[in-house]
């Protein structure tokens, strides 16, 4: 235990009814707007410093929200990033937003669409 008062609270309740620990419970929930029921569900504060850090995530999805002020900037610079979409899908996919552009993209893939498309005034989101 890291402290004296701690410790105390932690002989203290040892000390108590079962009533008691029950009201006790009761008066916690209460103050802290909390219940039991959730708590128990929940991993235990430790549990998390425990685990391994989450791996990051390496595929994206890319999605063109919005246009941007020069469409036509937009769907040429949408042609670069897919280069296997023709003139009339680019200009559907920008008149149309929001589209999405990949669906499993790698993440430097991915922030360089984000990059092209919003250096001429689109807005991408990456999920």
């Amino acid at each position: 235990m890291s402290s004296n008062r701690i410790e105390q609270l932690v002989n203290d309740i040892r000390a108590l009814s079962l009533v008691e620990c029950a009201e006790l419970v009761k008066a916690l929930e209460t103050a802290f707007g909390v219940s039991a029921a959730m708590m128990s569900s929940a991993p235990a504060a430790g549990a998390d410093a425990a685990k391994p850090a989450a791996e990051e995530k390496s595929e994206f999805k890319v999605e063109l929200l919005e246009g941007g002020p020069d469409k036509i900037k937009t769907i040429k610079a949408l042609r670069e990033v897919k280069k296997e979409l023709g003139l009339q899908e680019a200009k559907a996919a920008v008149e149309n937003a929001p589209t999405l552009i990949a669906d499993a993209a790698a993440k430097d893939v991915a922030e360089q669409m984000k990059q092209k498309l919003e250096a001429v005034g689109a807005k991408v989101r990456l999920s």
